[in-house]
């Protein structure tokens, strides 16, 4: 038996990864300043809620899950260099809005 609402929050966890898969140019960088997460924020709830679940998932492991591929080749096929516009944008939105949790 399949709850419709855990298929529909599956799928749109899905689409979110693959639309992030299609998105490579969008820095993480960019999406803590916009939205105050990113991929690494997203492979870690990933991990806790696998946890929360009796999955035992490794850092490693959810990265890859979330990028698509192994955090260290992503990371040296589309990560640049942040600006100092974006590290001081990044920590005006940090002191903004601390993290919750």
């Amino acid at each position: 038996m399949s709850d419709p609402t855990i298929e529909a929050e599956a799928a749109a966890f899905r689409r979110l990864l693959a639309h992030l898969d299609r998105r490579s140019d969008v820095q993480n960088i960019d999406l803590m300043i916009l939205a105050g997460f990113c991929r690494n924020c997203l492979a870690d709830w990933y991990r806790e809620a696998a946890a929360e679940h009796g999955l035992v998932i490794d850092k490693d492991t959810a990265r890859e899950r979330i990028y698509g591929e192994p955090f260290a080749q992503w990371k040296a096929r589309h990560q640049r260099e942040a600006t100092p516009e974006q590290l001081a944008a990044f920590e005006a939105t940090r002191k903004a809005h601390p993290p919750q949790g």
